[in-house]
C-alpha cells in the first residue's frame, strides 16, 4: 500500500493517488513480490521542496524529479515497509512536455522507478541501468504505457 500525501495541490488534478496503486502491483509482482502487505510513503511535492531534499540527502543543490529512500538495506520479500519517495510536479511537468507524453504516463514511470529503487535496484553501472530500465519498460506495457526510452 502506498500513503500518499500531497504538498503540493496539483498533484490532485494529476491523479497522483490513482496512479500509485496499479505502479506498485506491476512493480512488486515483477520483482516476485506479493503487492499485499508492503507500505511505502510517497510525497507528492514541488521543485523547491524536493531541490531542499537533494541538498539534504544527496548533497546536489538541484530540484530532480524523484527521490527515494529505502527503509533498510535489504529490502524484505514478503512484507514490510519499503521506504519513501519523493517526487516534484514541476520536474515532471516540464519532462513530460519535453518527451510529448501524458504527465500521468511519466508520473507512473517514475514512480515505478522509485520503487525498484527502494527494492536495491539503481542505475549506476550499465548493466544495473539495463536490468532497471527493463523492469520498467515491463512494468510499463503492462500497464498500456510505451518504452519511455
Amino acid at each position: 500500500m502506498i500513503e500518499v500525501i500531497l504538498e503540493d495541490d496539483r498533484w490532485e488534478a494529476v491523479g497522483l493517488a490513482a496512479l500509485c496503486d496499479p505502479a506498485e502491483r506491476v512493480a512488486l509482482e515483477l520483482t516476485g513480490r506479493v503487492p499485499e502487505g508492503f507500505e511505502i510513503a510517497l510525497m507528492g511535492c514541488d521543485d523547491a521542496r524536493i531541490a531542499v531534499l537533494n541538498q539534504d540527502f544527496r548533497g546536489k543543490e538541484a530540484a530532480t524529479n524523484v527521490l527515494s529512500w529505502p527503509a533498510s538495506e535489504a529490502p524484505p520479500m514478503a512484507d514490510g515497509e519499503l521506504g519513501d519517495i519523493a517526487i516534484a510536479f514541476d520536474t515532471c511537468q516540464r519532462e513530460a512536455i519535453k518527451k510529448g507524453i501524458s504527465i500521468q504516463n511519466h508520473v507512473t514511470h517514475l514512480v515505478i522507478h522509485g520503487i525498484l529503487h527502494l527494492l536495491g535496484y539503481d542505475h549506476i553501472s550499465d548493466v544495473d541501468a539495463e536490468e532497471m530500465e527493463a523492469l520498467e519498460i515491463k512494468a510499463l506495457a503492462k500497464l498500456g504505457i510505451s518504452n519511455p526510452y
